[in-house]
């Protein structure tokens, strides 16, 4: 029988059998190649310091309220999963044995699919690589970012958190027309990307205070807006402290915890910015009329599959379906030595 992954606590992953039933004529039925972990929800989930911890997000209120995990039951963690199609149901066009989709579904070895239910999924292109397969969620959300950041061409941009999402957006930035872009982040490696893939400049959090070091060099212009997707608080002031006056921030991050290091009595206050949260789902509509997930998504696979975004060498580790426990271990203990982990199958 085949498994999935289920997350049971802090730090505790196991995996559970389950039935496959009869395919309905408007469903798809596919077996997993690989599956991206994120470093950002996922983790946090893992290591029991989300918001989600004892409480879960109401959606008709848009209220965290309390919840009791145990009788909600077990999470099952993921959304970048990318599968080979091997049944397909009587009345579904367009689609074949054989043919590649990704779906924004948690880490299990098949997957069931209604191509008409809620769950974005997406048929690839052929030629497109399973690494660059296992960016679309990502690319996605890097695109909402971009896209709620409002870039106008020429433009002066600054990204915070070189994962992924943050590579992407560095990338998608440029693309928008941003005539200068500035990319933080503490490892060098993924400065060295950054830079190769578009950034004019890239600085090293740990090595200097950012927001100064724009600020001093590229003068009262500074940064029009500055993108924060590393999650944490500390990126996220300096976000603030480096764009100009008026200026706006998008925070696109997943935080977790109190807020410390955010001091909105300093350049948030006195610099009259806008702040601007950007995810995707969880029943969010698009800002901008036309712009549903469908179309991010449609649009980020084009951008995939043109090769204008992503690479490869994003994916710097595997791990068997079976090893899953390793690889989240493995990003906990070692973020810098990471960039995106894949499960195989």
């Amino acid at each position: 029988m085949p498994a999935e992954l289920l997350l049971l606590g802090p730090g505790e992953l196991g995996f559970a059998e389950y039935d496959e039933r009869a395919l309905g004529s408007r469903e798809l039925r596919a077996r997993g190649l690989v599956s991206g972990i994120s470093h950002g929800t996922e983790l946090a989930l893992f290591q029991g310091r989300s918001p989600f911890g004892g409480r879960r997000f109401d959606r008709d209120l848009r209220l965290f309220v309390d919840s009791n995990e145990q009788a909600d039951g077990p999470l099952r963690p993921g959304y970048e999963w990318v599968g080979e199609v091997t049944g397909v149901g009587a009345s579904v066009d367009g689609v074949g044995i054989g043919d590649r989709i990704q779906a924004a579904l948690p880490h299990r070895e098949t997957q069931t699919v209604d191509v008409d239910g809620a769950v974005p999924w997406s048929l690839l292109p052929r030629d497109l690589s399973l690494e660059r397969a296992a960016l679309l969620m990502s690319a996605t959300i890097a695109l909402q970012a971009v896209q709620d950041a409002q870039i106008v061409p020429g433009e002066r941009v600054a990204v915070f958190g070189m994962g992924a999402l943050g590579l992407l957006t560095v990338q998608l930035s440029r693309l928008s027309g941003a005539s200068f872009v500035v990319a933080v982040d503490p490892v060098e490696r993924r400065r060295e990307l950054a830079a190769e893939l578009g950034a004019d400049w890239v600085l090293d959090p740990t090595e200097c205070d950012v927001g100064a070091e724009i600020k001093r060099r590229e003068g009262t212009r500074a940064v029009d807006l500055s993108i924060e997707f590393s999650g944490r608080y500390d990126a996220l002031h300096q976000a603030m402290r480096c764009v100009r006056l008026a200026g706006r921030v998008v925070s696109a991050g997943f935080y977790s915890g109190g807020a410390a290091e955010l001091r909105l009595g300093e350049e948030w206050h006195h610099n009259r910015l806008t702040m601007i949260s950007s995810m995707q789902g969880w029943g969010a509509p698009s800002r901008f009329a036309g712009w549903d997930r469908s179309r991010l998504r449609a649009t980020a696979l084009h951008l995939l599959a043109d090769g204008r975004i992503g690479r490869d060498d994003f994916v710097t580790h595997r791990f068997p379906f079976a090893d899953a426990a390793a690889a989240y271990r493995l990003i906990a203990s070692s973020p810098a030595d990471v960039l995106r982990v894949v499960l195989t199958y």
